[in-house]
Formats: C-alpha cells, sequence, structure tokens
C-alpha cells in the first residue's frame, strides 16, 4: 500500500499532470504511519517509521523517475546491463530521504489533526537536503506536484519550491483528519486559508504583471531535433552542425518570408516587429558544436557566414583548456560566438551530473567496469564559478547548462551583488527520447525562473524549447521531437521577488512555526491527560 501510494503521487507530475492524486496519496500515507502503532523496542520503532516512508518514496521514485532507463538505450551494447541501476536503484537511494522524514515526523506524532504539520515540515526539510546532499538530486521535489500551472506557480517566488513543498503537503494531507476529533475545523481552515492564498496571489500577481518585452532586442531558439545516438559518432559531427546552421538559416528564411506576406487589402507589405533593426540572440542547446570548435577553422568560418550583423549566437560546446601541469581539462560550456565567428566569452558548467559528466569514485568505478555515459576518460571538469555573462546591449543573461536549471538555490547564490535578465537554459534531452523526462525537466526551469523572477530562454535539442516571460507564461514553445526555431521577443525581468532576496528564509520560519506548533498541542495534551 505504501509503494501504490507513492506511485499514485507521481501522476501528478509532468506531463500526466492528474490533480488528484495527491489528494489520494497523502491522506493514505498519514493513515499508514497512523496505523504503525507501538513496538516493543525503539530499534523496532523507528524500522517501521523509515520503512513507511521509504516504501512510499520507492514508490514515488520509480514511478517518476523509470525514463532514466531509456538513457542506457542510447548505447545499448555498453549501458543495457545498467538499467536496474537507473530505474531501481537510484529510486531506492532517493527513498532513504523520504524513510529519514517519516522517521522524524513519527518523534512529533500526536492524536490530533496537526499530526499532518509533522508529516508536512519533515518531507520538506529532508526535501531541502535533497537538493544539496552528495551534490543534489532535487529532481520533482513534491511542491512541483502543486505547480501544475503558472497560477498555481506564483508562490514559489516568495516561498520558494522547499516552502511550496511545505504549504502543498499541508493541503494534500488535510482529507487524512477528516475524521480525526481533535483540531480538525483549525487544520482544515489552515488548509483552506492556503489554497485561498496561493489562488489569490496567483492571479493577483499574474493580472498586474502582464509581460513586457526588451525593446530592440529579439532572440532565435534553434532546435535541430538530432538523436542522441548521433552524437556518439564522431563521423556525425560534421553532419550534425550542417543541420543546426541548415535550421537556423530556415528559421531566418521563414522569418523573412512571413515579414513579406502582402496585406490582404492590397496595402503594403506586413511588416514582422521582429524584422525591425534589432539585435538578434541565435541560441543553440547543449553540445550543439560537436566538436572543439576553435581546432576547426572551417567551422569558425562557417559561423562567420551564417551569424549576420547585429546577431549573437550563444551555443553549447565543449572547452579545452590546458593545465600549467601539462595535459588538458574539458569543460561542458556555453560560448558566445560573434558575426566574424569570435569566441567572445564562455562559461563552463559548474554542476556536473554524477555518472553522465563525471564518474564518482572515479578509480573504484573503473574496477567495476562502469563508466561515464558521455564515454570520455575522466569526463568533464566543473567550472569554478557560475557567473553573468554581459554583452553590450543587451541585458546581461545567466548561462545554465542542462540541469543546473532546476536549482534555484544555486540560482540565487550566484547572483549575489548582481541581477541579470534573463536565464539561458542550453539543454539536452535527447538522452530520454518521447517520455516523461523532458517535461519534468521543463516544468522544473520553469518553476526555478519564476522563483528568481527572471525570463527563461531554453534551447533544447530535441525539446522543449521555450520562451517565456519573468512569471512563468510561455511566449513560445516547440514541442518534444519537433524541428524548427522560435521566433520572439525577449520578455523583462520582473523586480527582485521575495524569493531572490531572502531565499530559504521563509521556509525556515513556516518550517519551524510546523514544529512549534506540534510541540506547543503536545505539551496542552500531556496536561490534559496527567
Amino acid at each position: 500500500m505504501a509503494v501504490a501510494s507513492g506511485a499514485i503521487a507521481a501522476l501528478a507530475l509532468p506531463p500526466l499532470d492528474f490533480p488528484a492524486a495527491p489528494f489520494i496519496a497523502f491522506p493514505l500515507l498519514v493513515w499508514l504511519l497512523d496505523g504503525i502503532g507501538t513496538r516493543r523496542t525503539l530499534l523496532g520503532a523507528l524500522f517501521a517509521d523509515f520503512a513507511i516512508g521509504w516504501l512510499f518514496g520507492f514508490g514515488y521514485f520509480l514511478a517518476g523517475l523509470w525514463w532514466l532507463g531509456s538513457a542506457m538505450l542510447v548505447d545499448a551494447a555498453a549501458f543495457a546491463v545498467f538499467i536496474p541501476v537507473a530505474v531501481l536503484g537510484l529510486p531506492a537511494v532517493l527513498a532513504v530521504y523520504f524513510g529519514l522524514a517519516t522517521l522524524i515526523a513519527r518523534r512529533f506524532w500526536i492524536d490530533s489533526a496537526l499530526r499532518i504539520l509533522a508529516l508536512a515540515a519533515s518531507l520538506a526539510l529532508l526535501e531541502y537536503f535533497r537538493a544539496f546532499v552528495l551534490t543534489g538530486f532535487p529532481w520533482n521535489e513534491l511542491g512541483v506536484l502543486a505547480a501544475q500551472t503558472p497560477l498555481l506557480s506564483q508562490s514559489v517566488s516568495v516561498v520558494g519550491l522547499h516552502g511550496l513543498s511545505l504549504l502543498a503537503l499541508i493541503v494534500f494531507a488535510a482529507p487524512a483528519v477528516i475524521a480525526d476529533r481533535h483540531a480538525r475545523a483549525p487544520m482544515l481552515v489552515v488548509a483552506a486559508l492556503i489554497v485561498a492564498l496561493d489562488l489569490g496571489y496567483g492571479a493577483w500577481r499574474l493580472a498586474n504583471h502582464p509581460t513586457r518585452f526588451v525593446d530592440d532586442l529579439t532572440v532565435s531558439v534553434v532546435q535541430a531535433n538530432i538523436a542522441q545516438s548521433d552524437k556518439f559518432d564522431e563521423a556525425q559531427a560534421q553532419k550534425i552542425f550542417a543541420k543546426q546552421i541548415a535550421v537556423t538559416e530556415k528559421g531566418r528564411q521563414d522569418r523573412h518570408d512571413k515579414a513579406s506576406i502582402p496585406a490582404k487589402t492590397g496595402g503594403p507589405a506586413i511588416i514582422d516587429a521582429t524584422e525591425k533593426k534589432t539585435h538578434r540572440l541565435i541560441i543553440w542547446p547543449e553540445s550543439s558544436i560537436p566538436f572543439i570548435l576553435t581546432e576547426r577553422p572551417e567551422a569558425v568560418a562557417q559561423l562567420a557566414d551564417m551569424i549576420q550583423p547585429d546577431e549573437t549566437l550563444i551555443a553549447g560546446a565543449p572547452r579545452i583548456e590546458p593545465m600549467p601541469s601539462g595535459g588538458e581539462r574539458l569543460y561542458n560550456s556555453v560560448l558566445v560566438v560573434d558575426d566574424n565567428g569570435e569566441i567572445v566569452d564562455a562559461r563552463d558548467k559548474v554542476h556536473l551530473v554524477p555518472f553522465g559528466e563525471y564518474m564518482p569514485f572515479g578509480p573504484l568505478m573503473e574496477r567495476l567496469g562502469i563508466m561515464n555515459l558521455t564515454e570520455m576518460p575522466g569526463g568533464y571538469s566543473a567550472g569554478t564559478q557560475r557567473e553573468e555573462i554581459k554583452l553590450k546591449g543587451i541585458p546581461a543573461f545567466l548561462p545554465l547548462v542542462c540541469y543546473e536549471a532546476i536549482f534555484p538555490d544555486e540560482i540565487v547564490a550566484s547572483m549575489r551583488g548582481s541581477r541579470p535578465g534573463f536565464l539561458v537554459n542550453d539543454t539536452n534531452d535527447g538522452w530520454f527520447g518521447m517520455t516523461p523526462g523532458p517535461h519534468q525537466h521543463l516544468r522544473l526551469a520553469e518553476l526555478s525562473a519564476v522563483a528568481v523572477g527572471l525570463p527563461l530562454i531554453r534551447a533544447a535539442n530535441t525539446g522543449i524549447s521555450v520562451v517565456t516571460d519573468a512569471y512563468g507564461r510561455e511566449i513560445d514553445a516547440l514541442a518534444l521531437g519537433a524541428t524548427g526555431t522560435i521566433e520572439s521577443r525577449l520578455p523583462v525581468a520582473a523586480p527582485a521577488t521575495p524569493y531572490a532576496r531572502l531565499q530559504n528564509i521563509p521556509f525556515f520560519i513556516l518550517m519551524s512555526m510546523c514544529f512549534f506548533a506540534i510541540l506547543v498541542v503536545r505539551r496542552f495534551i500531556s496536561r490534559q491527560t496527567s
């Protein structure tokens, strides 16, 4: 029952977004914890408390992350043997956080409706730790279940994703207290108040902040839709590069054709606003340049021919840096290329993917026959600092490579002392095919952008590419598996959000209030029964 309850909760994740699922799953979890009863030994009690949460978490992560196995099929001959580790092993590890959360919650368990505060606060606390322990993996944090539309996502700009997880869990678990005798009405009122404040704040924020755009600046987001298996073949590198250019050129031609359509009335040609004399940013996804650009003079010349005056290319590519002691370091980077084909700036990915871009405990793993998915000896090196890129005449932007966009705490930390005008997320979800993975990745990136109040320009190799405003409203998008370009103006940034200024202080205040309320009620109950 615990495993099934966790799996039910995952039905509210993208792309299904089934809103009723958490209202079934979390009351079941509360009742399962109620049913543990007492154990003769402390060890037996701790094990039972942990086991219910672990089983629930295993069901949740198994149902929510099964698609990770598809990455092992890109090069099935080398990696298919690791499918059980990806599909079963990772959920088993991540479920430990839920097990620890229910173990903590049971230490605060009382015969009152307020016990759901203990569960919500404990789960949210462990979700906070999941975001950074062992480099962090906050994928599908529980707050995502409550943020299925821009209307429902705005609260993340105040309390952050961890705070949203806490408030959402109180609401999701509220049906469990309907049969309670103590504090049922106050707890249901609190849950209803949370819902009303969330909806009211979301409606107010969206209604009073219409989308505005930066003058004289447009973006072209290129989605070339290149199969991940082709990226393993070095012989395909030039074809991949050529397709990136071809899709970019086709987008330019389509834009020109659209701007030249005669008006139906027989008047002058319709002039698209994006065809005025403006600067244009061309955004290519992660690893869109599949070689070291500085080692390919002919590729530099091709880029110089493609990039027109008043255009700048932002592209994902590997970058090599010589080491003073000899040898080289390889980085997964974002390059900024001008209309002369020159690299005018670059940023390296700071938060690498374990087992994908680098190998934890490398020598031990090599002896066990485990290798990086990238199949590069030593993998990538991590960049030393994440910082914005400033170009003349363009708002500063913060480049985020792949799943760096799902760490809002790190994004805020990188903005100390300055605030960029927008986020650029170069990613490649081609590893995961037509599965829920790219949909989940997009939702997490959009929530990060709403949390900090910045527009999001997301270029994904196989999708889903989007342009959103600072409030999470999609200006335009390309579907998963589509080939083409997004032609859009750049939305204006919102004022710095409470979360961007205070980070997780509101979350810690809310969590402390929950535990304090439990302790007060517990003392009151003990006095009544003594």
